[in-house]
């Protein structure tokens, strides 16, 4: 954890600043698009926060199924030691994405609040189980795509890419309640979408969430993904030392 910690934060020029940068200048530059339109909120809730709490929740997803997704190719040296198992270095990075990302929501958080906005959620529980929700998911995401990435590197790069259609398909940018049907229902069979606005909700209670969120079925997707990735790192154990 230490190694990975290190590694993480002195990587480049003033690593750790890119942290708290991405999901800010995300923020800024969507708040700017979304003044132009003139739209003060969405659901219900402020506006700044309904964006702060959609992408922190979806970069908890990101990070930690990104970060974990390479976690096999980067600590190969650390093979030699046979204690030392290819899924140990998957889920060093993942608890290390986590407690970054939630460090940098907590962070931002303050921040928001200092510049008057009420960013202090009302119900926390929810807001934790749904970040906790979106983090398994991570973990799940990552542990599949870290042994589909060593055994087939095409593989890996399409999944990296799809990352890109699930940001604007997890209800980051647009409210999956303002969808039309039947395109809303096939957005709602991506677990990301109800972990975003039980967050969302658990900052507002009284934000309108989209019909169906159901956070039993995130976490269901979640077990399911961990399951199917500890799956595979149990068969392709030696392999994946070996490749």
């Amino acid at each position: 954890m230490l190694r990975e910690a290190v590694s993480r934060l002195s990587s480049g020029r003033a690593a750790w600043l890119w942290l708290l940068l991405e999901p800010l200048v995300h923020v800024v530059f969507l708040l700017f698009i979304f003044s132009v339109i003139r739209m003060r909120s969405v659901g219900g809730i402020d506006t700044t926060v309904w964006l702060m709490v959609g992408l922190l929740a979806f970069l908890m997803f990101r990070r930690t199924g990104t970060q974990t997704q390479n976690a096999i190719g980067s600590n190969h040296g650390l093979f030699t030691y046979r204690q030392v198992k290819p899924i140990d270095t998957v889920l060093v990075r993942a608890s290390l994405e986590g407690f970054l990302t939630i460090l940098v929501a907590i962070i931002l958080f303050i921040g928001a609040s200092l510049f008057g906005i009420v960013a202090i959620p009302q119900d926390p529980l929810l807001v934790l189980e749904a970040f906790f929700g979106l983090w398994l998911l991570g973990l799940g995401f990552g542990l599949i795509a870290s042994v589909v990435g060593e055994l087939i590197p095409e593989l890996g790069k399409i999944i990296t890419f799809a990352m890109t259609p699930l940001y604007f398909a997890s209800g980051v940018l647009i409210s999956v309640a303002a969808i039309p049907q039947p395109y809303r229902d096939w957005l709602m069979l991506n677990p990301i979408v109800h972990g975003l606005d039980a967050a969302r909700l658990g900052f507002a209670t009284y934000y309108h969430a989209v019909p169906g969120l159901s956070i039993v079925y995130l976490y269901g997707f979640a077990i399911v993904t961990i399951f199917m990735g500890m799956a595979l790192h149990a068969r392709y154990a030696t392999r994946l030392v070996t490749q």
